[in-house]
């Protein structure tokens, strides 16, 4: 199991929510749910999307950012948020064996205030003109360089 974490914040589409779940179990990667998400955790929909594997995610429920923030300080994991706004294309970052990789709602993203609170921002680098990709397609995409990157040889 990597130490990499995936992080979502208030995510909204529990389709979505249960196939990154599928992706954390079948790679290894914790993952970190801060609420509150915009549906009921034991949706039929994130459970179809998770199939049988989310009984094998290694899956953390935060009340809310401060609940995570207050755990996370105690774990020194830095914080990589991927961002529209951001500045460092994904491929061209340095991440760490021991980095959360925090993504926002699917409608709203994350708040300026927990934008400030990230360590590191990463882009994908997109053609102009196109607003985003799935979100679970963007954890798997970054997710993989993170791994690549850190594996241990």
């Amino acid at each position: 199991m990597s130490d990499l974490r995936i992080a979502l914040y208030q995510p909204d589409i529990p389709g979505n929510t249960g196939t990154i779940l599928r992706l954390a179990a079948c790679l290894g990667l914790g993952v970190d749910i801060i609420e509150p998400a915009g549906f009921d955790l034991s949706d039929r929909n994130l459970k179809r999307a998770g199939m049988d594997y989310l009984a094998s995610v290694v899956l953390t429920r935060h009340i809310s950012w401060a609940h995570f923030e207050e755990w996370r300080a105690t774990t020194g994991r830095r914080l990589v948020l991927a961002s529209t706004k951001a500045a460092d294309v994904y491929f061209d970052f340095a991440f760490q064996p021991n980095d959360i990789l925090l993504f926002g709602r699917e409608s709203a993203g994350v708040p300026d205030s927990v934008h400030d609170m990230a360590d590191g921002r990463i882009l994908i680098p997109m053609v102009e003109g196109q607003r985003s990709l799935n979100i679970a397609m963007s954890v798997a995409m970054i997710a993989g360089e993170a791994m690549r990157q850190t594996r241990i040889a």
